[in-house]
């Protein structure tokens, strides 16, 4: 059984397994469920393990207590121990555990729903945009926040924003790490349902998907992924290569003080394209 085995090792994670559909909380309710770096790498293993398993069907990624995700843990971002893991992430030359935890969805042989409520930002945001199919609650809001930081989206964005919105709107919600509604997510194709209780939804597509074949299903999830993935190594070292010079620029710090204190002004720019 999926969840007896998982609870033995996740804690920032709750896992339920219903009729070989298998649903994923992020466990962090008292942190509006924003991502630590643990919380990245129980992301990362739970998804190895499930693409191991060949009786799932389906999964769905939620949030507890009414919440998706608020974004990456920025305690984690200031912690000098933390910082400097992130930094050794940025330079390695495979994907990062950053992109791993979230396009490790896209590459799982069972459809992947994300049931949406709250707050989907930053992080949470881009762990949305890596499920195949996303099913939000009316008032759910959104952001890709990561620019509000100082930062680029560096979890994998470049794949899993691809074929969804135009590059003038990806570009506009980026850079300028707008709120929006979730109806305007629909509007332009971020969100591909919206219902009052998303969950539920999910379960009933969830329920009618594992109606049909799995290998069908699967040879489908492949066949389409295809389509829009193309090779990957060029965009991915983009991220990482401007998310480690973002980080150790004078502006990413400056952003995070700005929040607190709107006062506070920016250098010029430190970087050339």
């Amino acid at each position: 059984d999926i969840d007896l085995r998982m609870k033995l090792n996740m804690s920032l994670l709750r896992i339920e397994n219903n009729n070989n559909i298998v649903t994923v909380y992020l466990n962090r309710p008292d942190k509006r469920n924003a991502m630590s770096f643990a919380l990245l790498k129980e992301l990362y293993q739970t998804a190895q393990r499930l693409g191991r398993d060949r009786h799932v069907r389906a999964v769905i990624l939620t949030g507890e207590a009414q919440v998706f995700s608020a974004g990456i843990d920025l305690s984690d971002l200031n912690s000098s121990k933390q910082r400097a893991f992130a930094l050794w992430e940025l330079i390695k030359p495979q994907q990062s555990l950053f992109q791993k935890a979230f396009l490790v969805w896209q590459q799982l042989p069972v459809p992947v729903i994300a049931a949406l409520e709250g707050y989907c930002f930053g992080a949470g945001m881009q762990l949305a945009l890596a499920a195949d199919i996303r099913i939000s609650h009316p008032n759910t809001q959104f952001s890709i926040m990561e620019s509000r930081w100082g930062l680029v989206p560096d979890m994998g964005l470049t794949q899993s924003l691809k074929g969804l919105v135009s590059i003038d709107l990806a570009k506009e919600l980026t850079f300028s790490a707008r709120i929006f509604d979730a109806p305007y997510a629909k509007q332009i194709g971020l969100v591909s349902h919206l219902d009052e209780s998303p969950l539920q939804r999910a379960q009933a597509l969830a329920e009618e998907i594992a109606t049909r074949s799995p290998d069908a299903v699967m040879a489908a999830k492949s066949v389409l992924n295809s389509m829009l993935h193309q090779p990957l190594k060029t965009a991915l070292r983009s991220e990482k290569i401007w998310q480690l010079k973002l980080i150790l620029g004078k502006n990413s710090r400056l952003a995070q003080l700005k929040d607190k204190a709107p006062e506070t002004t920016y250098l010029k720019r430190q970087f050339q394209d």
